[in-house]
């Protein structure tokens, strides 16, 4: 069995702390998306109603 270098091992976990907003963008993305959709829901809804 192969053992893992320590140094190869904290730069790794560095590099992993330095990834960036991804969490917090995928979060936004998908909030912006359904606020689009109900959003395009609610003003589409009127144009169903047919007036007699």
């Amino acid at each position: 069995m192969q053992h893992i270098r320590a140094d190869w091992l904290t730069e790794a976990a560095s590099a992993a702390e330095r990834q960036g907003p991804g969490n917090l963008l995928r979060i936004v993305l998908v909030v912006m998306m359904l606020g689009c959709a109900l959003t395009a829901w609610f003003l589409l809804r009127g144009y169903k109603r047919k007036d007699e």
